[in-house]
């Protein structure tokens, strides 16, 4: 499913004001730029742009976006924590 008519940030499902203006500060100017980009990636340049350790939720923030931009289903973010978690091993996989 194809994404392209999507113009603002916002429209994005779990995409508010402050993750929008995250996304700027990352160079990421419009909602198709998401596609294929690495969500863990962003996270840890976000952290070095602000400077500061972010909350790990904002990657699955990032995940989310990016799916959704992909082509996904529209998820709520904490649907992705455990994905991000088996991937960061802080679960072990069953």
């Amino acid at each position: 499913m194809s994404r392209n008519n999507i113009k603002k940030f916002q429209d994005i499902p779990n995409i508010g004001k402050a993750i929008e203006k995250n996304l700027i500060l990352l160079g990421i100017n419009e909602p198709i730029e998401l596609i294929g980009k690495d969500p863990y990636q962003m996270y840890s340049d976000l952290c070095n742009v602000i400077g500061t350790q972010q909350d790990p939720c904002v990657i699955d923030v990032f995940i989310s976006a990016v799916r959704y931009m992909e082509g996904g289903p529209p998820k709520k973010w904490w649907e992705f924590t455990n994905e991000r978690k088996k991937k960061m091993g802080l679960i072990n996989e069953p």
